[in-house]
C-alpha cells in the first residue's frame, strides 16, 4: 500500500511540475528585455549627466515585466494613462504598468552617485 501511495504522490508531483512548464522555479537567471537612460537633473526635465549628477532609469518589458507586475498587487489608482483597461502597480520606487493592448512595462531608477533607489519613470 505504501508503494502505491508513494507512486501516486510522485506521479502527482511530476504532473504538477510538467503542467506548470516555464512557471517552475529553477533558481536560474533569465534574459531581460528593456532599455536604459543615464541622465542628470530630474527625469521629467532631464539634462546631460555630470560627474556629480548621474542617474539611471531602467525600463523592463515583456515576460519579466509581466512577472514583476503580477507580483505587485493590488492595482494603483488612478493610472498614469487614464485609458480604459490600463492598470498600474507601484511599490516604493518600482512602477509597473499593463496596457489594454497587452504590453507590460516596469521602471526602476537609481542615483548612480549614491546608489539609492529613485523613481525610474514619471507619470
Amino acid at each position: 500500500m505504501k508503494k502505491i501511495l508513494g507512486s501516486v504522490a510522485i506521479s502527482v508531483l511530476l504532473s504538477a511540475i510538467y503542467a506548470s512548464g516555464k512557471d517552475a522555479w529553477t533558481g536560474e537567471s533569465e534574459p531581460l528585455k528593456g532599455s536604459y537612460f543615464i541622465y542628470g537633473g530630474e527625469l521629467s526635465e532631464a539634462v546631460p549627466p555630470t560627474q556629480n549628477d548621474r542617474k539611471l532609469a531602467i525600463e523592463i518589458t515583456g515576460q519579466p515585466a509581466k512577472e514583476m507586475f503580477d507580483s505587485m498587487y493590488p492595482d494603483f489608482q488612478p493610472t498614469c494613462s487614464g485609458e480604459k483597461g490600463d492598470r498600474d502597480r507601484r511599490k516604493g520606487n518600482v512602477y509597473c504598468s499593463y496596457s489594454a493592448g497587452g504590453a507590460y512595462r516596469c521602471f526602476l531608477g537609481f542615483d548612480l552617485r549614491t546608489g539609492k533607489s529613485i523613481a525610474g519613470a514619471s507619470c
